[in-house]
């Protein structure tokens, strides 16, 4: 049995101005909140723990116990975010599938700066890690399920400066990096230069222009590879609550392997946030890209690069306070892939396109017990329909936990 405890942040898939690869925009953080404790254990059947190939269908129990911790602090010059989460997943009956064990991590940390220099320069730093086994299909580099614990971590720095009263510039480096524990050539490493134009057109609609290089390193058999970047976009706030960000442009994208092209594709990001009223909330996502990562896929006894794997993400998520003591929560995951420009690794042998697509949808209720305890019922759902070899499967899990606030 294995015990891998490492922190890892909450959420942190911000689509920010100066955040290149983001999905979700954060909440506006305005005042400091004290440090906040919580203690928790959820319960989980699962029916399907280990899907595709001949463990489909492996039932489990597991137990999840947590602890977190987060902290706000607002002054006019800084705003220091800080959040944690550190538990475990452990298997009443260890899944069946080879390698497979009884405990994996489930921890995320996070920290996010903000520094104000003065009315024109900032400086901005948002970090995060996660090592856990579920994949967040928020995150945007998991398009399905794997049977491996991974470690994910990114850092992203920019400064900021107001050139005139509606022209100001973001300026960033970027470093991400993703390694799994028993899954070659799936590892990636890869460092991000980008720059912003903006303008502010109206009080609420900013002007952007984009461009991003970045350099991506991959592990095993994994080809590199360079994209660029060109983007225009807007974002615009409807009202104090409701804000739309989207970017659009072509991505030029260079693969270093054994027969390997040149490619350019459309490139899309989207995000909304909106505080409908005080019950109801909403935020959505989308993006479309070539992208890095899962770019070595097993088809039966073929191993195979694509050096072009076209994936659309869209994520819905919202929350209802139907009452003081009760809310409910749900939303859905759409992750259409298309694989191209395939051949046998190391060769130059083609092979066929495969397409794939999952689907996970999940809803949920939370009811406030006692002014510190709180209990939480939800269902998840996840449908996966492949070209590829033992990637078709469905997957139902049901979750009853327990946690206290203080």
């Amino acid at each position: 049995m294995k015990t891998k405890l490492i922190l890892s942040l909450i959420t942190a898939t911000a689509a920010t101005a100066a955040n290149g690869a983001g999905l979700y925009m954060p909440n506006d953080t305005e005042s400091s909140v004290p440090i906040a404790w919580s203690v928790g254990l959820d319960a989980v059947w699962d029916d399907n723990t280990t899907p595709g190939g001949f463990t489909d269908g492996d039932e489990t129990f597991s137990l999840n116990p947590f602890v977190g911790v987060s902290f706000v602090s607002v002054t006019p010059q800084t705003t220091l975010d800080v959040y944690a989460r550190l538990g475990v997943v452990y298997y009443l009956d260890e899944p069946t599938a080879l390698g497979s064990d009884d405990t994996y991590s489930n921890s995320r940390l996070g920290v996010n700066l903000t520094h104000r220099f003065n009315e024109r320069l900032r400086f901005t730093s948002r970090n995060f890690l996660a090592y856990e086994l579920e994949p967040d299909y928020s995150y945007g580099y998991s398009s399905n399920r794997v049977n491996s614990e991974y470690l994910y971590w990114q850092t992203d720095n920019s400064i900021g400066y107001r050139w005139t009263e509606r022209f100001a510039t973001y300026t960033g480096f970027q470093l991400t990096g993703l390694e799994y524990d028993n899954l070659p050539s799936s590892d990636r490493f890869t460092w991000t230069l980008y720059n912003q134009f903006r303008y502010q057109l109206s009080p609420q609609t900013v002007l952007t222009s984009s461009y991003r290089y970045s350099e991506t390193e991959g592990d095993g058999v994994a080809s590199d590879s360079t994209n660029q970047y060109l983007l225009v976009g807007i974002e615009h706030r409807f009202s104090p609550n409701t804000i739309l960000i989207v970017r659009a442009g072509a991505q030029f994208r260079e693969v270093d392997g054994v027969g390997s092209g040149d490619s350019t594709n459309p490139y899309l990001e989207l995000a909304v946030r909106s505080q409908v009223n005080t019950q109801f909330s909403v935020r959505a996502f989308a993006r479309y890209g070539a992208e890095d990562y899962d770019t070595i896929v097993t088809n039966g006894a073929v191993a195979a690069e694509y050096d072009d794997k076209l994936t659309l993400r869209i994520g819905v998520s919202g929350e209802y306070q139907l009452s003081p003591s009760l809310s409910i929560f749900g939303g859905v995951d759409l992750i259409s892939t298309s694989y191209e420009s395939g051949r046998i690794v190391n060769t130059a042998t083609g092979v066929s396109d495969a397409d794939e697509t999952l689907v996970n949808a999940y809803i949920g209720a939370s009811l406030k017990l006692t002014e510190y305890l709180y209990g939480t019922l939800s269902y998840n759902f996840t449908d996966s329909d492949s070209d590829l070899s033992g990637r078709n499967y469905d997957r139902n899990r049901i979750s009853v936990g327990l946690r206290a606030e203080f």
